[in-house]
């Protein structure tokens, strides 16, 4: 674990300002054929067959409209938190609690949607609206300590993700706690109208990828073709030169944080009317950590982000049922995400290297 959490920073350390050049890219796919190459190696150790292996992925993943609508549904959340993260990350903020953000977004849309007496779409929007203005007013507080303090937010965003995991907990067995039989920890249903319906029976694909495309559509915009994505991304790049060139840098970390929490919380909101219809203690299981790893590998820009979500999607949902199917533990999933982990990490050292061993030699030959 101690190698993984490395290659996890090495990750963070790539500035925000980077773009998806063509080398890059093309280290990402060698990348990921040697992550799958492992990863059949690890099956014939194990005695599974890997092409019949590979092939139950993709089946599990992309064969059955029911396999498509639950791949969409892991892109929808692992898209939305990778944008949440590269929203930070792009004003040169590293928003590690998205997951208590996205847990009292959660909690608040629940609150709302289950009390509020009011018609469908009034208790829908008030819902999502409650559930942004929790997660970004919970990264309001570490988002002043960095501005005003210079706290490093990344110690402070941490702490503060068990703080609210436990208190939305403590809600959901205590005060909260539904009265309805059959349900352990949870709160109340919310409205039955107000619910997402769902798009492919039997899959947890609903409604809820629509409100997605719309959030989608509007951090890329604000991120690569409005003013205030430039003013970000100078403030990422050099925070100096942005205040030399009258850019009010503290200001647009602290709103860059907010937005960002504020995405954590529609997530969770997307999560409560699309899947549980009521706030649950396992309403997501670090859905933002996974957001996190395709936001760095893609080095913050949205399109990337929005592709590699898809990617890492069938490959969850693929390697559940390349276990069912074939045999093979899902567990070999995590380790060809750890591999590509680990040689994008190691992509830019590498790179390096090469280039001054080329550099070395062509100063030999001409010498």
């Amino acid at each position: 674990m101690t190698g993984f959490w490395q290659a996890l920073r090495a990750l963070a350390r790539l500035k925000p300002n980077q773009r998806l050049t063509r080398d890059y890219l093309a280290s990402l796919a060698l990348a990921v054929l040697l992550a799958f190459a492992v990863g059949a190696a690890v099956m014939l150790l194990c005695g599974h067959d890997p092409l019949a292996s590979y092939a139950a992925l993709f089946d599990g993943a992309l064969g059955r409209p029911r396999a498509i609508g639950n791949t969409l549904a892991k892109t929808v959340t692992l898209c939305l938190t990778g944008l949440a993260m590269s929203l930070a990350a792009k004003a040169g903020v590293f928003n590690v609690g998205g997951e208590g953000q996205l847990y009292l977004g959660a909690m608040a849309a629940a609150v709302v949607g289950a009390r509020l007496d009011a018609s469908a779409w009034v208790v829908t929007l008030a819902s999502l609206a409650a559930a942004m203005l929790a997660g970004g007013l919970y990264a309001f507080l570490p988002g002043v300590m960095k501005v005003r303090w210079k706290v490093d937010e990344v110690i402070t965003t941490i702490m503060l993700n068990s703080v609210a995991i436990y208190f939305c907990s403590y809600l959901a067995n205590g005060p909260l706690k539904t009265a309805e039989r059959g349900i352990a920890t949870g709160t109340d249903s919310i409205l039955p109208q107000a619910a997402f319906s769902s798009l492919i029976p039997l899959s947890n694909l609903t409604t809820a990828v629509f409100y997605a495309a719309a959030a989608a559509l509007v951090i890329w915009y604000l991120m690569s073709r409005s003013r205030v994505g430039f003013e970000m991304k100078l403030t990422g790049e050099n925070d100096r030169f942005a205040r030399y060139g009258g850019i009010s840098t503290g200001r647009l970390m602290l709103w860059a944080m907010v937005m960002s929490g504020a995405v954590c919380g529609l997530v969770g909101m997307l999560e409560i009317f699309g899947l549980h219809k009521r706030f649950l203690t396992t309403v997501s299981s670090e859905f933002y950590f996974d957001g996190m790893l395709v936001a760095m590998i893609m080095r913050y820009q949205p399109l990337g982000v929005i592709l590699m979500s898809f990617f890492f999607a069938a490959l969850d949902i693929g390697g559940k049922s390349m276990e069912l199917s074939a045999g093979v533990s899902s567990e070999l999933i995590l380790i060809v995400q750890s591999i590509i982990i680990f040689f994008m990490a190691a992509e830019g050292g590498v790179r390096k290297a090469l280039g001054e061993r080329a550099l070395r030699r062509a100063g030999r030959r001409r010498a």
